[in-house]
């Protein structure tokens, strides 16, 4: 199972980014999608998840700005980031808790795109 996130780059504060996250490869099922951040010098933190259903949790400190959303049709999940903050600058990941044919579930991750947002 291969994840490839597309969508970071640099944005002035207060603007917008949309991340979105695909998995390919010889997937059975995808259940929890989730996106990651990892900022320099900090330690990888959540940011959002999604449940195959649709269920949705976040991070504190995202809470009514990002929107996590996905597509089980295309295998995919996004992420709607609003009113960005310089302390959101961060390399993105996806992360995909997925079932491939013949491998046992686990956990899969993309390569990361930059979010920088400054002025």
């Amino acid at each position: 199972v291969r994840l490839v996130e597309s969508g970071g780059g640099l944005v002035q504060p207060g603007g917008s980014l949309r991340l979105s996250c695909a998995a390919s490869g010889r997937i059975f099922v995808i259940n929890g999608m989730a996106w990651y951040r990892q900022a320099p010098g900090k330690e990888r933190e959540l940011v959002a998840a999604i449940s195959r259903g649709g269920s949705s949790d976040y991070g504190d400190s995202v809470k009514g700005r990002f929107t996590i959303s996905r597509d089980n049709d295309k295998n995919a999940v996004y992420l709607q980031m609003n009113d960005l903050k310089p302390e959101d600058t961060a390399v993105y990941y996806c992360n995909a808790e997925a079932i491939a044919l013949g491998v046992a579930m686990r956990a899969y991750w993309g390569q990361g795109t930059q979010v920088t947002v400054s002025s």
